[in-house]
């Protein structure tokens, strides 16, 4: 039984989490997964710290999007993966792993799966989530500061010298890519059930996943 794609990006902090929740409210009754493009780092383990550290990790090039992809396509046809975990605070892959099993639908979330072409080629809903930068930079400020660490000063170095720029240069045109793009994310109530709707009429022409 093939799985249903829907591929959800949008800038740092824009409330695609938010999103993801409601979305799962929406698909209640299916088999869903979140794969997270956050996981899909690539495996730097060989380099020091600080060269790890001096990585731009908003640059397209620090994804390993051809494993992602390989998985994406795996899950769809009924083998499951073994998803990488990446450490945020050591700046590389986990030597453990998480087996994930196939269903229904597959979430592919991240800032950049619509700028990958290998990647929104395989979707079968794009959704960009677009929110205005004064919002995102403070939601990022304070997720990068309870969950992984990191000094108010280093947010705002690297949202100034990489987060911004490959927002500019990468993430936002990839909306172009985009089914539906939803202003304010999750808080956005309207979308959300256009979305919803979206989705029923997907499951309804693939009798499997009805």
């Amino acid at each position: 039984m093939p799985s249903l794609i829907v591929g959800l990006a949008g800038g740092s902090g824009s409330g695609k989490s938010t999103l993801v929740h409601n979305i799962l409210e929406v698909l209640a009754g299916k088999s869903v997964i979140v794969i997270e493009q956050d996981n899909y780092y690539k495996a730097n383990a060989h380099l020091s710290l600080a060269e790890r550290r001096a990585i731009n990790y908003d640059h397209p090039a620090s994804l390993d999007n051809d494993l992602l992809a390989e998985h994406v396509r795996a899950l769809r046809a009924g083998r499951p993966i073994e998803k990488p975990l990446y450490d945020f605070t050591t700046h590389t892959r986990r030597a453990e792993t998480v087996r994930v099993e196939p269903a229904d639908v597959i979430i592919l979330e991240g800032i950049l799966v619509l700028e990958s072409r290998q990647l929104w080629e395989l979707m079968d809903l794009k959704i960009y989530v677009d929110t205005d930068p004064d919002v995102r930079f403070i939601r990022r400020l304070e997720r990068d500061i309870s969950e992984r660490g990191r000094t108010m000063e280093s947010v705002i170095q690297q949202y100034l010298t990489t987060v911004r720029p490959m927002h500019l240069q990468f993430v936002e045109p990839s909306r172009r890519h985009a089914d539906v793009i939803i202003p304010e994310g999750g808080l956005n109530e309207q979308a959300i059930q256009m979305i919803a709707a979206r989705l029923r009429v997907i499951m309804a022409d693939a009798p499997d996943l009805r």
